[in-house]
C-alpha cells in the first residue's frame, strides 16, 4: 500500500492565469490547510513556489524522468502548439524545449491530469477565431476529443484528463476534485459525457438563480442594471449552462447573474464564439434559439404565452428597475 504524501504540480500554459486568481482569492476556505489535510503536497506552482529557475527546472524534470512521483498534474491554460505543431511559441523559461513538450512527459507519469479552467479543457478564449497559436485543449480540440494528448489518453490512475472547466473554474470545484481523488473516491462514473466532474457539471446556472422568480413570468430585463430575467433579452445561458455557480457562489455571494450579468455558459466547448454579442439574445420569430435544457419549443411557447399573461404587477415592474420598486404584500395566507 502506498503510503506516502500525495505530490501536486500545477503549471500554467496559454492563459490569463484567472484561475489561479480564482483559487487563491477564495476566502471561504484555507487553501493548503484544505490540500495538507487531505494529505496533498503542492510540490510547485509557478506563482506560489519559492524555487525558481534550475531548481524549478531540475524538479520538473525529476517528475519528467520518474525520480519524483507525480500524482496530480494540474494544467491551466490552453495549450501552443504552433507555430506548424513545433509548440514554440510557448517555451518553459530556460529549457529551451516547448511547455506543450514538458506537459506530455509529465502527463505519462501522472496518476491523475487535471485540466483547470475552459483553456485547458477545450482550447477555450486562447483557441478563438483564426487560432494562429494552434491552442487546444489537454484532450479536446474544441468540441472534438484529442487536443495535446490525444482521444484515448489515460493517466496512470485510469482516468482520461479530468476537465475542471469554467471561465475561470469555481475554486470548490477545483480543490473538492483533488480532495475526492485523494481519498479515492473519484472513478470515471463521476465524470460527465465531457469529462467534467459531475458534483459541479450535472447542475445547471439556472439552478438557484436569485433571478428565477421573474423567469418563472417570463418577466425579462431590458438593459443590463434591471432586476428582470435575462435570458430573453441579454443572452444569458443559465438554462443551458452545466455549473451550480448559483447554488456555491463564488465566496458564499458572488456570481455572473446576481451581479447582473448574463451567463455565458463559460463551462461548455466553444463557449467563446458563440456566433453573436454575448448581451444579446438570438431570435427567431421573436422566440429565442437557446432554449432551456431539455424543453420542446412548443411548450416554452405555451408556457410563456401563460406565464406572462398571469404576471403580477409586483414582478413585472421591478423586472425593468434597477431596484426592488414594489414589495410582497402583506396578507394572510391562509396557512396555520
Amino acid at each position: 500500500m502506498d503510503t506516502r504524501t500525495p505530490n501536486l504540480v500545477w503549471l500554467q500554459s496559454g492563459g490569463c492565469g484567472g484561475c489561479t486568481m480564482s483559487l487563491l482569492c477564495s476566502g471561504a476556505n484555507r487553501l493548503f490547510d484544505q490540500l495538507g489535510d487531505a494529505g496533498i503536497r503542492v510540490l510547485w506552482h509557478p506563482t506560489l513556489s519559492e524555487q525558481s529557475g534550475a531548481e524549478a527546472r531540475a524538479l520538473l524534470e525529476d517528475c519528467a524522468e520518474g525520480r519524483v512521483p507525480l500524482d496530480f498534474l494540474c494544467i491551466e491554460g490552453a495549450l501552443l502548439r504552433g507555430p506548424n505543431g513545433s509548440g514554440r511559441f510557448h517555451i518553459l523559461s530556460g529549457s529551451g524545449k516547448p511547455m506543450t513538450e514538458w506537459v506530455a512527459r509529465l502527463a505519462a507519469r501522472a496518476r491523475h491530469v487535471l485540466a483547470i479552467g475552459s483553456c485547458a479543457a477545450w482550447g477555450g478564449v486562447v483557441a478563438a477565431s483564426e487560432n494562429p497559436t494552434q491552442a487546444c485543449g489537454l484532450q479536446y480540440d474544441g468540441e472534438i476529443p484529442g487536443g495535446l494528448l490525444g482521444a484515448g489518453w489515460k493517466g496512470q490512475g485510469g482516468l482520461p484528463v479530468i476537465n475542471v472547466a469554467g471561465c475561470p473554474s469555481h475554486p470548490d470545484w477545483i480543490s473538492e476534485t483533488l480532495l475526492a481523488l485523494a481519498q479515492g473516491q473519484f472513478t470515471a462514473q463521476d465524470l460527465d459525457a465531457l469529462k467534467r466532474p459531475r458534483f459541479f457539471a450535472d447542475h445547471l446556472v439556472h439552478h438557484g438563480c436569485a433571478r428565477n422568480e421573474f423567469y418563472e413570468f417570463k418577466a425579462s430585463a431590458h438593459k443590463p442594471s434591471d432586476l428582470g430575467c435575462l435570458m430573453e433579452n441579454l443572452g444569458c445561458k443559465g438554462t443551458q449552462a452545466h455549473a451550480d455557480c448559483n447554488l456555491r457562489p463564488w465566496n458564499g455571494n458572488g456570481s455572473c447573474t446576481r451581479g447582473g450579468f448574463a451567463c455565458i455558459s463559460c463551462t461548455e466547448p466553444g463557449f467563446e464564439e458563440p456566433g453573436h454579442p454575448f448581451h444579446e439574445t438570438p431570435k427567431l420569430a421573436g422566440i429565442p434559439i437557446g432554449l432551456p435544457t431539455d424543453m420542446p419549443k412548443a411548450w416554452f411557447v405555451a408556457l410563456a404565452a401563460l406565464s406572462k399573461s398571469a404576471t403580477p404587477k409586483r414582478v413585472r415592474d421591478n423586472a425593468v428597475a434597477d431596484h426592488q420598486v414594489v414589495v410582497p404584500a402583506v396578507k394572510k395566507t391562509g396557512l396555520k
